[in-house]
This record gives structure tokens, sequence and C-alpha cells, in this order.
């Protein structure tokens, strides 16, 4: 059996994030279809993923006969050097008109949107991320005096990203490390977001 050796590039830095709002049903429930417009912002200082998971052991004959880890859904937690009043508060399913926010109205329902994101490599390598179906879970506002010495004031946005249904998974990732992913770029990627492996396969044959 032959032995081969990977040496992957090591990561460079997080790029923009995307956001693209759902068009949810009547009934305010996720579907597979989705506005127009995808905002970008080159916003992201730091992007930490984390799997929320259910693991079960199942006992047979005094001892464990299988084991498996469920992933859930997934929580993106997130740092920013900017934000959008408004954006945050479509987000948060605030009242928005124009310039003005009404927030904590009763009866309102926090929306569905997909969040996407790009890793960027030593190599050049991109890492890009579609997660089709998220709901925006806390968010921190904070801001404090100006000094005299430089100190950034960042604020700190916890995203959920949910499953899109039992056939489907959570994320859609693109490697433009792998063979034919190459010439796949960050703007055909986020163009408009991918719920399938096809959607995603499709960009290889037209980038």
């Amino acid at each position: 059996m032959a032995i081969s050796e990977k040496k992957p590039s090591v990561k460079l830095t997080v790029g923009a994030q995307y956001i693209c709002f759902n068009t949810m049903d009547a009934n305010n429930d996720w579907t597979d279809t989705f506005e127009k417009d995808v905002i970008k912002l080159p916003t992201v200082t730091q992007v930490q993923v984390t799997d929320n998971s259910d693991s079960y052991d199942s006992y047979a004959s005094g001892a464990i006969y299988d084991s498996d880890t469920e992933i859930q859904s997934k929580d993106i937690q997130e740092t920013n050097l900017a934000f959008s009043d408004t954006l945050l508060a479509k987000m948060r399913g605030d009242v928005v008109d124009g310039g003005v926010i009404v927030e904590g109205k009763l009866g309102t329902v926090r929306p569905y949107f997909a969040y996407g994101f790009v890793v960027q490599k030593k190599n050049g390598e991109l890492d890009l991320r579609w997660y089709p179906k998220c709901k925006l879970v806390e968010n921190s506002d904070s801001t404090a005096t100006s000094e005299e010495s430089h100190s950034d004031q960042t604020d700190d946005i916890t995203i959920r990203a949910y499953r899109m249904s039992d056939d489907k998974g959570i994320a859609v990732r693109v490697n433009t490390g792998e063979t034919g992913y190459d010439t796949v770029t960050e703007e055909a990627f986020f163009a408009a977001p991918l719920t399938t492996m096809d959607a995603a396969k499709a960009l290889k044959g037209n980038a």
C-alpha cells in the first residue's frame, strides 16, 4: 500500500462575508429561493464555527453495539470591525423603514438568510462557504470612548446555521485547491446562495 504525503496550506486570513435573505413562505418557513441581492461586507476580523452535535451509544449484550455523532446545527461566531445597523435590524426581525428602526415589536419574526464567508490560504487557495439556512442568535452592541491610542471597537454576532432538510446538509463549500476547481472565483461562488452539491459542481464548468 502506497503512502502519499499532503502538505495543506495554512490559513492566511478571513475574507469578506456575504448575506442573502431567504424568501420565506406564508408560515415563515425556509424555502430554497432567495432575494436577488447578495450583500457583501468586508468587515470581518474573526470567525469561529462550532458544531452543535448529538452523540449516542447503542448497547446490546452488555457492550456498545453502535455509536454515532449527528451534527444538528452550527454556530458561527464572528467579530466585525463595523456592521450596518439597518442590516442587523433586518436580521433581528425589527421594523425597518429607511433610516428608522423600531426594535422589539411584538409579533415580529426573525428571518432566515444565507450566510457565507471566504477563508484565504497562504498559497492562494480559497475555502468558499455558503450556509443557506441561518438565523441570527445574538449580537453585542457596545461603544467605548475614544482615547489617545487607537483601539478598534468591534461588534460580535452569533449566527446559527441549520440543516436545510433531511436529505440536504448544513453548508455547501468549494475549495479552489482541489483538481478542477482552481478557476472558481469568489465572485462566481457568492453570486447567489448554493443549496446543493450539483449547483456547486456546476461552477466548475462555468468558471
